[in-house]
């Protein structure tokens, strides 16, 4: 809970939608503003709530982003909700749903960070940098070069927390809260092992989706959420979350 020892204050948000409350935590370097292609598609079911997690007033530390998560989502009057949280932002979602079990009601991780830890994450992302140029999309490249332009410390301290933090202890109490949670995964992505997705569903004791390529979408790789944002829509529902449903209890 925040303490109030730093200048932690709510965060920049997109808000899109007015039903049950579902809070997106977005990637690496990227921008709320990247995930609207698919917040409007959800719009119309969820109020969908995009924190700028690298847009914190003080340098970035793990503990001054998750401060200024909480008063966010308290200054946009959630009680409870769901979280889905897209590569970094997995990180934080974990973070939250262990320390705030009672108002999550199901999580769902896309391409995330997962329990893997240390420099192998380091080295997983840059195994082939050719291959990671190659995936990003105008979008993503956007986001990316604005997100570096405006924060660049806090990105390079995030990207420090990111390879070197031990997620273990969060995966643990969201475990022993029971909360539902689902992990869907790109078909080849470019940066982050399938091996550890399906390992971290199996710590989470989740369910793991493999998004594949269709005809119509051609490769899926680590940025569908907003690349092809229908299909990652198409996920969400056969999910069968309470959020999307008529009848969700989140508030």
């Amino acid at each position: 809970m925040p303490d109030g020892s730093s200048k932690a204050r709510p965060l920049r948000c997109v808000v899109v939608g007015d039903g049950h409350p579902l809070v997106l935590l977005h990637g690496y370097a990227m921008q709320p503003e990247t995930y609207l292609p698919l917040a409007r598609r959800l719009a119309d079911r969820a109020r969908v709530v995009i924190p700028a997690i690298f847009d914190l007033p003080e340098r970035w530390s793990f503990a001054h982003a998750r401060e200024c998560l909480e008063l966010t989502i308290d200054d946009q009057g959630i009680d409870q909700m769901s979280l889905l949280g897209h590569s970094f932002g997995g990180g934080l979602e974990l973070a939250y749903a262990a320390s705030h079990p009672d108002r999550v009601v199901e999580c769902v991780f896309s391409d995330t960070l997962a329990d893997r830890r240390e420099f192998r994450l380091a080295e997983e992302a840059l195994r082939n940098p050719p291959r990671l140029l190659g995936m990003a999309s105008v979008p993503a490249a956007e986001a990316f070069f604005k997100s570096f332009l405006t924060h660049p410390i806090q990105l390079v301290r995030a990207a420090w927390w990111g390879f070197t933090s031990d997620r273990t202890g969060d995966v643990d109490a969201i475990v022993r809260a029971g909360i539902p949670c689902h992990v869907l995964w790109a078909e080849r992505d470019s940066i982050l092992l399938r091996s550890d997705g399906e390992e971290f569903a199996r710590h989470l004791h989740a369910t793991f989706t493999v998004a594949k390529r269709t005809p119509e979408y051609g490769r899926i790789d680590h940025d569908w959420m907003f690349d092809d944002p229908d299909l990652f829509e198409s996920h969400l529902e056969e999910l069968k979350l309470r959020v999307l449903s008529s009848s969700g209890s989140a508030a």
